[in-house]
């Protein structure tokens, strides 16, 4: 951090929310209530992104949907549509009440962004759009395509052989470089991963088997995307997918607002001032949950809240928002050192555009320890048969940690009587594609954490 930072950051830990940053520093659990939160009719002017560019990524998604269902045929059923299933999970929140001593009023869901198709998790979402959108940019371009045509047409020798003209670069600590590399080597790009030191190996061998060039390094996130973004500069033909300041995965993920909107009409749940939703999300450099968290705002205003779930070793978009530095500061600035087994959320620096999109929509932040996320996973399994990855799970603790530690922001948004009736959405964000192996060695350890913290 520069000198100025040093001083606001100096000045900041003096005023009020000093116990709070010494709590983020120790590495304890805490929840973090946002005071800059804003009535979403304020707080929208604010932002650089509207209504209309959502609805422009989804009418993309949409003509890139005949090609998708015919070079991935798990995607037939669906259309070509990449969408996850929304599911009741009423074993799991009695059994998140029984361990943790608290009703959870109201529904509790899961949205299974771990079973999307292509890439197994949220990422799928705005990776593979900002790829779709760089692909269809070119194909028109260079007048190989319209878009009233049958985009299926982009399988084919002809096109792939364009697109290996071009190459695609990416910063991953796994998934996001899941996402685009298996979509960018599929479109026939010359697509290059560079993963960080926490990203898992099979992750790595995946894409290697997909055709994808994949960079190691020993150092954490912020060195992958720093070696992908030099890779791109020195190279015109060469696309640089940028997950810190990346306003197209941003849209990518706005987009699953609108289909989530129409799996609770389904499920008959209503959305209204007197049926709030609450949805918890999983939070890295801040793109995908911030890009959700925004279409709902975009959807159900001041009637969804949303918080964001990051590790305790890795708590850098709380940090941002919290001091107010965003993207100034990281998590090692303040001695913490961003070492987590949850690898998705292994990020010390936030997106600053992120944070400062969303600062006036979020409700607030959370942190889980990675023992905790290992007892969920462990649970989930047992009581719904649904296997996840250990940072997908960093959502679920979010409903207890509402209701045991934020009553006075359920007091000031006039929510304390309405919980009953409203519905808290747990955002799942990996897993499927996690080798059985892999799978069963979380578990494992998940069970071993439980009963040791029964025996102590």
């Amino acid at each position: 951090m520069e000198e100025f930072e040093f001083r606001e950051l100096q000045s900041w830990k003096e005023k009020e929310y000093f116990p709070l940053l010494n709590k983020l520093i120790s590495k304890d659990e805490m929840l973090w209530l946002n005071p800059k939160i804003e009535k979403f009719e304020t707080g929208s002017k604010k932002t650089p992104l509207t209504q209309e560019d959502v609805r422009e990524a989804e009418d993309r998604l949409n003509r890139f949907a005949p090609y998708i269902a015919k070079v991935f045929p798990e995607t037939k059923p669906m259309n070509g549509i990449i969408e996850s299933p929304l599911k009741r999970i009423p074993s799991m929140k009695k059994s998140l009440e029984r361990n943790y001593q608290q009703p959870i009023l109201g529904e509790l869901l899961l949205k299974c962004d771990s079973h999307l198709p292509i890439s197994g998790s949220i990422k799928a979402r705005g990776g593979i759009y900002e790829v779709l959108k760089h692909a269809e940019e070119l194909a028109l371009e260079h007048q190989l395509l319209t878009i009233r045509d049958d985009y299926s047409l982009l399988d084919s020798d002809r096109f792939r052989s364009f697109f290996s003209q071009y190459s695609i670069a990416v910063g991953s600590t796994g998934n996001l470089g899941l996402s685009i590399g298996i979509m960018s080597a599929k479109l026939g790009f010359n697509v290059t991963v560079h993963m960080s030191a926490d990203a898992k190996q099979w992750k790595k061998d995946l894409l290697r088997n997909k055709n994808v060039n994949v960079m190691e390094y020993e150092a954490d996130y912020s060195k992958a995307v720093e070696e992908g973004r030099l890779q791109a500069d020195g190279d015109p033909s060469c696309y640089f997918v940028d997950d810190e300041n990346s306003h197209d995965l941003f849209l990518g993920y706005a987009v699953a607002a609108s289909r989530l909107k129409k799996q609770l009409e389904e499920l008959e749940i209503t959305i209204d001032e007197d049926h709030p939703l609450f949805v918890y999300l999983p939070c890295g450099v801040g793109g995908g949950p911030g890009g959700i968290a925004f279409g709902l705002k975009l959807l159900y205003g001041d009637h969804v809240h949303c918080f964001f779930a990051e590790p305790t070793h890795s708590p850098c978009m709380l940090l941002g928002l919290m001091t107010g530095l965003h993207d100034k500061i990281s998590v090692q600035d303040i001695g913490i050192d961003n070492i987590t087994d949850a690898d998705g959320l292994a990020v010390g620096r936030p997106s600053g555009f992120v944070g400062k999109t969303i600062e006036p929509f979020l409700s607030g932040a959370y942190t889980v320890s990675d023992e905790q996320l290992y007892r969920l996973l462990k649970e989930l399994a047992d009581t719904e048969g649904i296997h996840l990855e250990p940072s997908a799970l960093a959502g679920m603790i979010g409903p207890i940690k509402l209701s045991k530690e934020g009553t006075d922001y359920l007091h000031k948004h006039n929510l304390t009587g309405k919980m009953s009736k409203g519905a808290h959405i747990i955002w799942g964000t990996g897993g499927n594609m996690v080798p059985e192996e892999m799978r069963e060695q979380y578990y494992q350890k998940g069970l071993n954490l439980t009963q040791t913290k029964k025996n102590p």
